[in-house]
């Protein structure tokens, strides 16, 4: 067996251990467990009530829930799948489930589209509840994806699979690409880069370096060759970004997907919305009623009838036949029609298997983030490529992995690290770094890119007057102490958050307040862990200790470090969380991870931490020797003078 194969059989391997151990955590939160347990896992909501109900883009039918409870968990996001059931006597049977897609959510309120096309009886339930269903369609994709690439008589897709893991080198035609004067030097050699491969190129793009920008460029001028493009992201919402900035620059881009998971702001993109929009919808529409009357004067026989009703009936039926098939033509026109005019096709990873691609290959496909996609869910795309591009940074977060023994065996290596790693040319580093000032840049600047990065002239503006950019206020001595929420078992730190609320109030009101509304500065506040910012956001909006920071809700963000990848915020506070005398830093220790935290801010930056456990991990040690360095250290105590 070749080296290649091995190594596709041992990710095959590696996916099916993520994928027990996925059922397994959901079987554990599910199965023989109380209502009351999948509450406090944030995997069902219970009682709910349905504040409306309408008939959304494409006919489908929307629901907005209220969750009654606003004190409990929530594991629900926007594009997983749901069912709701009733407790209430005489509803509370199997059959009375209903699935669908979440669109939104937004604290206690969630908007899904359902599967059946009005709401049952039994959804009037004052005992109505939601749960969160497992997502096994996925894992099936990406291992029929694996199979067909380890088993694949296609030439092309042998090709790039021996250039992307193999020994077969990555091909550059000569042709030149013209500059563009918007985009910087590195940013114009990543387009050419992606001009000229014939097989694989890679955009390494830092924080703050403009990747999406140069990618849409990329993209843009594949389109304007008039070539065949398919753009894909392992989240939704990174691909409804990239869908946005392309239909913004005029390109005629085609959102594949579930509407529900789509971002309401292109959902004029999508299949549904674009078959609704076109001139011969209203024909279809037509057809479609016409099949709903001609059926039901067929079900009005009944079983005692004699031959002329029988006639009759069959006439109705046969009717019903030949206007299904016109619809069905008409349908296949529209579908045709749109692709005929869709320059750009877009989806997730797994999305990319969807009915509508099928057969289909494309000159380019472009993933973006692929740093954060499985191996296994890159190929799904990748089956329909004759060349690809890869955008992202390997050097922020990684895949999220529920097996901590598949992750550390290898599957947290995406296929864009072990490209990059294996043949180094084919990458091109985006240099100039346009959101944060040369200071904030600095340490992820030497620890993680090696000193190549530099901050835009630009940058120098992005500061608060009188205010320095850096500031590690140290918590050591100060008596707080992490400790394990109960339900969750996720780490908090109730007196450092305390501080934190404190600093940031005191630090905003020598800003000045009234300052942060005019320029609509906004504000982040990460902590790594769930329980401390839950905890936060109970500080900040249940209590009545902050009202200042309550009233600046719209321009406040709290959320775990994941929630704020590939996003900014004028000023960024970090709460480090880990405090005790054994020098437990946990999942802090992943450096990717705080490389993230650490780039998020464009005008002044502040971590909240014990420097006695934190120290102890090498990187925290370099960082706080960093913050030393440029006289950014200072001690809790400091403050509390």
């Amino acid at each position: 067996m070749d080296k290649v194969t091995e190594e596709l059989k041992k990710g095959l391997k590696l996916l099916k251990q993520e994928w027990q151990e996925d059922l397994a955590q959901y079987k554990k939160k599910f199965l023989n467990t109380s209502l009351a347990d999948k509450k406090k896992e944030g995997i069902t909501w219970h009682p709910i009530l349905v504040k409306k109900a309408k008939i959304g883009m494409g006919e489908r039918l929307l629901v907005e829930i209220e969750k009654l409870d606003p004190n409990q968990n929530s594991a629900f996001h926007s594009g997983k799948s749901v069912s709701f059931f009733s407790t209430q006597e005489g509803y509370s049977s199997q059959e009375n489930r209903i699935n669908g897609v979440i669109n939104q959510v937004k604290k206690d309120h969630m908007v899904v589209t359902l599967q059946v096309d009005e709401l049952p009886e039994w959804m009037d339930s004052s005992r109505l509840g939601v749960d969160l269903l497992f997502d096994e369609a996925s894992y099936r994709e990406m291992e029929f994806a694996l199979k067909r690439v380890m088993d694949t008589e296609n030439l092309r897709l042998r090709e790039l699979r021996e250039t992307l893991l193999g020994d077969r080198p990555a091909s550059f035609s000569g042709q030149n690409r013209e500059e563009s004067l918007d985009l910087n030097q590195s940013q114009n050699l990543a387009c050419e880069k992606i001009a000229q491969a014939k097989d694989v190129a890679i955009i390494h793009g830092p924080p703050g370096t403009g990747k999406t920008t140069t990618l849409v460029r990329a993209i843009t001028e594949a389109t304007a060759k008039g070539l065949s493009i398919l753009v894909c992201a392992p989240s939704n919402a990174a691909v409804d970004l990239l869908v946005e900035k392309l239909t913004d620059g005029g390109i005629a881009t085609l959102r594949l997907g579930h509407p529900a998971r789509v971002e309401e702001k292109i959902l004029n993109q999508t299949m549904d919305a674009k078959t609704a929009f076109h001139d011969s919808y209203r024909d279809l529409k037509k057809l479609r009623k016409q099949i709903d009357q001609y059926l039901k004067l067929a079900k009005q026989y009944k079983r005692n009838f004699g031959p002329e009703e029988r006639r009759q009936r069959k006439l109705l039926f046969d009717e019903v036949s030949r206007i299904r098939e016109a619809a069905k033509h008409l349908e296949e026109y529209i579908s045709f029609d749109i692709f005929q005019k869709t320059q750009v096709f877009a989806s997730t990873l797994v999305g990319a298997s969807s009915h509508h691609l099928k057969g289909m290959t494309f000159d380019v496909v472009f993933i973006d983030e692929a740093a954060q996609g499985l191996e296994a869910a890159t190929w799904i795309p990748i089956l329909k490529a004759k060349k690809v591009v890869f955008a992202g940074d390997h050097l922020q977060l990684p895949p999220t992995i529920k097996s901590f023994e598949a992750a550390k065996s290898g599957l947290a290596e995406t296929l864009m690290e072990k490209v990059i790693r294996k043949k180094p040319s084919v990458a091109q580093l985006l240099r100039v770094q346009y959101r944060m000032q040369a200071d904030i840049m600095g340490f992820s600047n030497e620890y993680f890119y090696m000193g190549k990065l530099e901050a835009s002239e630009n940058t120098k503006s992005h500061q608060f007057e009188g205010e320095v950019v850096l500031e590690w206020v140290d918590t050591a001595g100060a008596g707080y102490t992490d400790r394990q929420e109960e339900e969750s078992l996720s780490t908090f730190n109730p007196e450092e958050a305390i501080f934190t609320c404190k600093h940031l109030n005191e630090l905003m009101k020598r800003i000045g307040f009234a300052k942060f509304k005019e320029n609509g500065w906004t504000v982040g506040l990460i902590a790594p862990y769930s329980a401390q910012v839950r905890y936060l956001r109970h500080l900040i909006f249940e209590t009545f200790d902050y009202p200042n920071l309550k009233a600046f809700a719209d321009l406040l963000t709290i959320d775990t470090v994941d929630g704020f990848q590939g996003q900014e915020r004028d000023l960024m506070i970090i709460s480090l969380t880990r405090s005790n005398d054994r020098g437990e830093i946990g999942f802090l220790a992943d450096e990717r991870r705080m490389n993230v935290a650490l780039t998020r801010a464009k005008r002044k930056l502040v971590l909240i931490g014990d420097s006695s456990t934190l120290a102890v991990n090498p990187f925290f040690d370099s960082l706080l020797g960093y913050f030393e360095e440029k006289g950014a250290y200072r001690s809790v105590w400091e403050s509390m003078e």
